[in-house]
């Protein structure tokens, strides 16, 4: 070294930038990763603390929201690409650097932001939050990436669809290969369908208002929130698609409770039990899984219109009292009540309709909660299994001879659907009940590709709505 170079100073230690948008979409992640958290409950607030500090604009909420979920729902191919660049098993990977990672990917191979760009604001992100040595890392392996876009990395860590079909569309469409195979044995036909479904899983979801009848319409619910914000729904009448960055908490309706944030697809299984062929009274309804609140308050109000009585029973307190805050001010009666549906305080031959939207895996909604997808197990359905069969037998007990139950999940799974309806009826587990099939398929009017029958399975890729499962069945004795 020259005498020149020893006598230069050293340079100054610089700070790093702190990035607010991209901060907080670390935190977010950090909290989805650590503590289990959904990122649908854990973002809001983030934003709200955010923008109450006053520098944070509804442009730095959009990325911030975008670099969350497009993280989440591309975490499997990001992971893949990630693994192809380092020198060590992922799991050796620290995870906090691991989601600085993934973000930086997500820039880079899922967004339009330039790549010195990503790269750069990645890498100061990574050393407010990780430290130099680790930015150093970050940096490396950033690069390595940046140098193919996201269909040649596709070529290199994919496997070849011919040789391993389940595990290319794996990596591909970022779900975990057993989700893969279990989604392709419910959708059933070749290579098309089950890419156009999963690419729709990593799709971001519109927001669906419902306009809860005799409480305001679905055209007044339009003319509030503006022709060029919203668009009617597709197939639900009550049902009003809000413009990309749409909010719903801004629009009058919806603060007053009049209106409601409710996918198409839960809609559309409301209106169906609603909608069902009944001989005799039609006085009492139940709502056997009501939590949180969405189907019940629509149930109430369909209910009100014939002067039926609404049960809201959900098992848990606290979703119990979200249920209440969901039918406050319904135009007719009602109930709400915090039971376990399995061993319910009703007697047997209580109700006209009832409706169990069970438990499930969450397999159905994977476009709002795409972090489900990678913290579910095959096992985990044989937990749901006990639970998902008792609560359709004690619905079939609460109904009277000729009246009808919903069977409903946020699930395309077979074990959750008409395997559980099958086992049910034919006394697998438990005494088989006399109760027969209705076709649910003509109670959605207007709504295509419905299948055989008689129950219907709604798809992201074909109705633009969660992969919602509808069984009625009408009690015989």
């Amino acid at each position: 070294m020259s005498e020149q170079a020893r006598r230069r100073p050293p340079k100054p230690h610089r700070r790093p930038k702190k990035d607010p948008v991209r901060i907080l979409a670390f935190e977010a992640l950090r909290a989805v990763d650590e503590r289990g958290a959904y990122a649908n409950l854990v973002l809001p607030p983030l934003l709200k603390k955010a923008r109450a500090g006053g520098d944070f604009d509804g442009r730095d909420a959009a990325l911030a929201t975008e670099l969350v979920y497009g993280t989440l729902r591309r975490q499997g191919t990001y992971d893949a690409i990630i693994a192809a660049c380092v020198d060590r098993p992922l799991r050796e990977v620290d995870p906090p650097v691991l989601d600085v990672l993934a973000l930086g990917a997500h820039q880079l191979l899922g967004t339009r932001i330039p790549t010195h760009a990503a790269v750069s604001a990645t890498v100061e992100l990574a050393r407010v939050v990780l430290g130099d040595g680790r930015a150093k890392f970050v940096n490396a392996v950033l690069r390595k990436i940046s140098q193919e876009d996201l269909d040649a990395w596709l070529e290199r860590v994919a496997p070849p669809f011919e040789e391993d079909a389940e595990d290319h569309l794996a990596v591909v469409h970022s779900h975990p290969r057993w989700v893969v195979s279990a989604l392709w044995d419910a959708l059933g036909g070749g290579r098309a369908g089950i890419e156009d479904l999963l690419e729709a899983d990593n799709e971001r979801p519109e927001v669906t208002l419902v306009a809860r009848p005799g409480r305001v319409t679905a055209a007044e619910l339009l003319d509030a929130v503006g022709q060029d914000q919203a668009l009617p729904g597709r197939w639900s009448p009550h049902a009003v698609r809000l413009a990309e960055g749409g909010e719903p908490g801004a629009i009058e309706a919806v603060r007053e409770g009049r209106a409601g944030v409710q996918d198409e697809g839960s809609q559309l299984v409301a209106l169906a039990l609603a909608a069902a062929p009944l001989d005799g009274p039609d006085r009492r309804w139940l709502d056997g899984c009501a939590g949180p609140g969405g189907k019940a308050a629509l149930l109430g109000a369909l209910a009100a219109e014939r002067g039926a009585f609404l049960l809201a029973s959900e098992k848990q307190p606290h979703r119990a009292r979200l249920v209440g805050r969901a039918l406050a001010g319904n135009p007719g009666p009602y109930t709400v009540i915090a039971a376990d549906g399995t061993r319910p305080p009703w007697r047997e031959g209580t109700f006209d309709r009832v409706l169990v939207d069970v438990p499930c895996s969450g397999l159905g909604a994977l476009r709002r909660r795409p972090e489900a997808r990678w913290r579910r197990r095959p096992e985990d359905f044989d937990g749901f299994a006990p639970l998902q069969r008792g609560l359709l037998r004690q619905a079939l007990g609460a109904v009277r001879v000729g009246g009808v139950v919903g069977y409903a999940t946020c699930s395309p799974h077979l074990a959750e659907t008409r395997v559980v309806v099958e086992d049910v009826l034919r006394g697998r587990g438990g005494p088989a009940l006399s109760a027969e099939w209705i076709d649910a398929r003509p109670l959605m009017p207007g709504v295509p590709a419905l299948g055989d029958g008689p129950d219907v399975q709604l798809w992201p890729h074909l109705h633009g709505t969660d992969a919602m499962y509808l069984a009625l069945l009408r009690r015989t004795a």
